[in-house]
Formats: structure tokens, sequence, C-alpha cells
């Protein structure tokens, strides 16, 4: 049996389209909102399964990978965020690259010699790497018109991924997925699926709206900390508006703090663009901590925790 285990953002999803349009196998479905990055959990293998495994962390993961692999499971990896130890094992390729400038869509898109580099594109955007980009776009000699399209996308995919629940978000990820995953061009998904598109560039803008009326709870000249509502405009828009707050003080780290159901925060963290670094260490030094070194989040965060956890990021971002 084949599973195609994936994560529900912009670069897990366009991971897996670059990935099936090059290699096409008949596949069950694993992923989940942002995030739920523990996705292996979530399947029992058997020999001779054949596990793909995109943009979630293998530090995170390697207890499942582990076992995986002693049941005669072969497995796939290709990711960029905190790996830890990586097994050596005759039936586990890893493709890991956790500089804070690249993305998973962007090392499948190398690893397929660059066969549908418009959606490594369209996810490095949606990361917020839009150096990452804009480079990878210049080899292609494209117009601005497009490369904005593909921008938008992108930041509409990766929002969308965001929410404490499915039940937060305007699609589920293996829904749009499937939506996608036949068009070699992003730009061809767009123009067949103006609906698709209409709801999630709506859902953004309005969210986005709201929160631009927020103001920073915690402000010094390196760090900023706000802190949303319980409600599911906040839970959506934290990573995106995290990454908009990165764009526009980029000598500054951000953290995005919105209350939950459960009485406590999901953080979404963000590194001065202009210093990617520690965002993995400090949010990995909490429980359901973890990311990349550019981006990292929190998943519950209890409320007692909140001084504890502004002294560290003041401290990972002291100049």
């Amino acid at each position: 049996m084949n599973y195609d285990i994936f994560n529900g953002d912009a670069d897990g999803i366009c991971a897996l389209i670059q990935l099936r349009l090059a290699k096409p196998v008949s596949a069950t479905l694993v992923t989940g909102i942002k995030r739920d990055i523990q996705l292996l959990k979530k399947i029992d293998v058997q020999a001779g399964d054949q596990l793909t495994v995109l943009d979630i962390s293998l530090k995170k993961n390697i207890d499942q990978v582990t076992k995986f692999l002693a049941q005669g499971a072969k497995i796939f990896y290709a990711d960029h965020h905190q790996a830890g130890a990586i097994p050596e094992h005759p039936a586990l390729k890893t493709l890991i690259d956790t500089h804070a400038n690249t993305c998973t869509s962007l090392i499948i898109n190398q690893y397929l010699e660059g066969q549908y580099p418009l959606w490594a594109i369209t996810a490095a955007y949606g990361d917020n790497l839009q150096q990452s980009a804009e480079q990878l776009a210049s080899t292609l000699n494209m117009t601005r018109s497009p490369l904005e399209q593909l921008k938008k996308l992108g930041t509409y995919i990766n929002y969308n991924g965001y929410g404490s629940c499915l039940e937060d978000l305007h699609f589920a990820p293996d829904q749009l997925y499937q939506l996608m995953s036949n068009y070699p061009s992003p730009l061809d998904f767009i123009s067949d699926n103006p609906q698709v598109h209409e709801k999630l560039s709506t859902g953004y803008t309005e969210d986005m709206r709201q929160a631009a009326q927020m103001t920073a709870e915690y402000n010094t000249a390196n760090i900023a900390v706000y802190i949303l509502p319980n409600q599911g405009w906040a839970r959506r828009v934290s990573g995106v508006f995290s990454n908009n707050l990165a764009n526009l003080s980029p000598n500054r780290a951000h953290a995005v703090l919105s209350l939950t159901a459960e009485n406590d925060y999901q953080v979404s963290v963000r590194a001065p663009l202009n210093n990617k670094i520690k965002a993995d260490e400090l949010c990995a030094s909490f429980p359901t901590g973890g990311g990349r070194k550019a981006a990292a989040g929190i998943n519950h965060l209890p409320l007692d925790h909140l001084e504890l956890f502004i002294q560290r990021l003041t401290q990972s971002y002291m100049i």
C-alpha cells in the first residue's frame, strides 16, 4: 500500500503536487491542519508499504519512522525542519535541508530537476521565502504579473492551513490538494477554478483586515508580541499575519499568540528576516513546539508560561 503523508500548508501540498505529476502513484492521503505534524501516528503499516513523507519534522516523527522501517516499510522523506539524528537504513531515502532559505517544495524541485518550478515558487512564497521564490523565477524569465499571481496563491494556500481544527479552514488540505494536483501550472489552476481562488482570497483579505486592527501587547526594538482572541479568523490568520509583520519590520522578531478553546495559546514565531536563526530552538524548548530556523511555533503554551516565553524570545534575539 502507498501512503502520501504531507503537511497541510502550501509547502507540503505543492511538494506533493510536483512529485505526483512527475511520478504518478495511487496513494492514501494523510494530512491535516498545518500544526498537525505527527502524521505518521495516523497510520499502521505492513511490510512492503511505501511511505512518502513531505514537510514534517523527522525529529518529531522519528519513533514512527524507526518502527515502520523495522516492520519492513520503505520511506521517502523530504523536509526542511528540525531533523535530529537521521537513521541510516537501506529502506529510507532522505532529502533534508534545514537551511533557512529553502523549503520542501524547493528541495523537491531540485530532486525533479526543475520539472514543475511554478509550484515550487508558489510554495516558497507561501513560506515567506520571497528571495528564494524570485531567485527561481529569475531563471524562467517570468514577468511580474504571473509572479504576483503565484505569490498570492502561495500565501492563500498557506493561510488556509492554519487553525486549531479542520473546521477552522476554508478547505481541508487533502481536498485542496486534489483540486490542484492535476495542473502542471498553478496559473492554469487559478484560471480554471475562480470560485476556489475567490473563496481563499476573500477569507484571507477579511481575516487580515481584522488582524491589522490588533496592537502589540509587548513591544521593544528587538521583539513584538501580539495576542489574538479565541476566534476562527485569529487562528486562521496567525501564520500569515506573522509573516506580514516580519516583512514590515525585518530587523525584529515577532510572536503571534492565539487563545485556544483549551484555554492556552497557539504560538507563531518569526525570526527577523535579516537574522533567520533560533526560531526552531526557541519553540522546541517548549513541549509542543518546533519548526525551522526562520519560522516556528508552539501548539499549546500554558497561559502561565507567557512570561517565560517572552523572556526566552527576548534572550534569543538580543543584539
